[in-house]
């Protein structure tokens, strides 16, 4: 009994400074990434305007934001023969398709109640575009509640001449001083924007396709189909395009504006979603990615792998965090943190990840007020660790959910409220 209860101990230290040593890599990993995010390599935006965009709009029961939306996107600073705007009225029992109309979109309807969400209705709109006579170089894929900057077609024009095939844009807050949630919500993508998708960009390694404002070459739709049915889609076609070897870049200035959720809860349903399908990407594509990384001998792969294991390894650093408040535990196994690695390098982590968030406010250019965010931004922060564990608890759960939008802003009226608060910044930095 006593050897079956050594052995017991010693899996147990063994498992202990397996976990310590993946969290140290995992922490030290993205601390360097966030350094590199800190600027921008030079980019070439001197290309003729040549390429012609199928502008999508996948959109259920949307008619209170589906207006505005669609007269920005009539309005693009880009050629009107260069570009359609189309809107796939998904299973709707309203008046979005009607309002679509009235904005000069292209409304396609569809009805399907057995096979719903976002990635089955692209599908069916890509099957009904390659079979018109029209050709398109690429298409742009929206949500409903999206506004977007005047020049996003210009700066996705740009990345398609220089050979890229998957572009992510810059996914910025339609409102972030509605409420406490949107203000940290809004944090959390300027963060993700700087620190995590422009350094990608500038290591020249996969960035990750984050649900809207992306562009997708239609030669590589035709050649390896969408096929993405989860509740998280976008992370699907990323890491399904990136098997065949075709990575993902970033237009950081190519800005599209979210709406982000008013309510907690909302945000938590929303995340919850998201976290199921992020689980479920990590179990069908974290060895496939780690084997061709190993394979080809090229780090964007490692870093995929990486990305897709996030939610798995909040879950082992919070179990360990456990392990490590039970005083029967404390003293059972070898401690890494404290023996390899040296106090000052913990010091300089912790301080880079506090600070990470108002560099990339300040670098972006937030608003003043954006910083009172940071107040609350660990309380948001923190609360993804419930809903990863829900998440995988769910994980088999394919049922998708709504997100119910009401937003509904013109973009001229956001983008002068984007102004007046920006004036306001200067002001108060001179006084």
């Amino acid at each position: 009994m006593e050897a079956y209860i050594a052995i017991l101990g010693q899996i147990f230290n063994v498992t202990m400074v397996l976990i310590q040593v993946l969290i140290i890599f995992v922490t030290l990993y993205y601390f360097t990434l966030a350094i590199v995010g800190l600027y921008r390599k030079p980019e070439r935006k001197d290309y003729d305007l040549v390429k012609k965009f199928a502008v999508i709009v996948a959109a259920h029961n949307e008619e209170a934001v589906i207006g505005p939306l669609v007269n920005n996107l009539k309005n693009l600073d880009y050629p009107e023969e260069l570009f359609d705007v189309y809107v796939v009225a998904d299973n709707c029992n309203d008046k979005t398709a009607l309002i679509a109309r009235q904005e000069g979109a292209i409304v396609y309807q569809r009805v399907n109640h057995q096979k719903r969400g976002k990635g089955y209705a692209l599908e069916w709109m890509f099957n009904k575009l390659f079979n018109l006579k029209k050709e398109y170089d690429a298409v742009v894929l929206f949500d409903a509640d999206n506004l977007v900057k005047g020049d996003f077609l210009q700066e996705m024009n740009y990345k398609l001449c220089e050979g890229a095939k998957i572009v992510q844009g810059y996914i910025d807050s339609k409102n972030p001083f509605d409420t406490w949630v949107t203000n940290t919500f809004s944090i959390a993508f300027w963060l993700m924007n700087r620190m995590i998708q422009l350094a990608r960009f500038n290591l020249d390694i996969s960035n990750v396709l984050a649900g809207t404002g992306m562009c997708i070459s239609c030669d590589v739709l035709k050649k390896f189909g969408w096929g993405a049915h989860s509740l998280t889609e976008d992370l699907e076609f990323t890491m399904k395009a990136l098997s065949h070897g075709v990575k993902t870049t970033w237009a950081h200035d190519a800005v599209v504006y979210d709406e982000k959720p008013l309510t907690f809860m909302r945000s938590c349903i929303q995340r919850k979603r998201w976290a199921q399908g992020q689980v479920d990407i990590a179990g069908r594509y974290f060895f496939i990615l780690l084997f061709k990384g190993f394979k080809e001998k090229k780090w964007m792969y490692f870093d995929a792998a990486i990305h897709v294991f996030q939610p798995y390894f909040l879950m082992i650093t919070t179990l360990f965090l456990f392990v490590q408040i039970l005083p029967v535990l404390q003293d059972s196994y070898y401690n890494v943190f404290a023996e390899l690695i040296p106090y000052t390098v913990w010091q300089i982590v912790s301080s880079g990840i506090t600070i990470f968030p108002v560099v990339s406010l300040y670098l972006d250019r937030a608003p003043l007020k954006a910083y009172f965010g940071l107040i609350l931004y660990p309380i948001f922060m923190y609360s993804w660790v419930p809903i990863i564990f829900l998440g995988f608890i769910d994980r088999n759960k394919k049922e998708w959910s709504h997100t119910l939008h009401t937003r509904s802003i013109s973009y001229k009226d956001m983008v002068t409220k984007e102004a007046q608060a920006k004036e306001e910044k200067v002001v108060e930095l001179k006084s």
